[in-house]
């Protein structure tokens, strides 16, 4: 089956995956998917995340979704630049989301990271998603 976004479809997949209550999901597997999952670990959104090979070639993303007292540690999750349409921002005019309590995860020169690690790095980027 051929994709046109698969972050937006692994992104999909967590918010469906915390509607459902479930401890975890599964998405196929990229680098740009690992690199967002990896940004989504260091700041509290999920509890883990690996890879494992299904047959040669061919991973899978295991994700542990994160509750606390029994509600989804991830109150929204969206997509902002997307296949039709590329959003860029420098750091400068890159705006905090929900007053600094969430995040905006951006693609950099220096790879995936968060906008706070993008502040103090002074890099701008492709801002992929936001996450509260």
């Amino acid at each position: 089956m051929s994709l046109s976004d698969p972050l937006g479809d692994m992104l999909t997949r967590i918010r469906n995956g915390h509607q459902a209550r479930k401890a975890r999901i599964s998405s196929p597997s990229s680098r740009l998917r690992a690199d967002v999952l990896e940004v989504l670990k260091r700041e509290g959104y999920i509890r883990a995340w690996r890879s494992e090979q299904v047959r040669p070639g061919v991973a899978v993303l295991d994700i542990e979704l994160k509750y606390s007292e029994g509600e989804p540690a991830i109150k929204e999750i969206e997509r902002v630049s997307k296949p039709g349409r590329r959003v860029y921002s420098k750091i400068k005019e890159l705006p905090k989301f929900y007053n600094g309590l969430g995040i905006s995860i951006l693609s950099t020169p220096r790879g995936v990271m968060s906008d706070n690690e993008a502040r103090a790095a002074n890099v701008g980027g492709e801002v992929l998603c936001r996450v509260f």
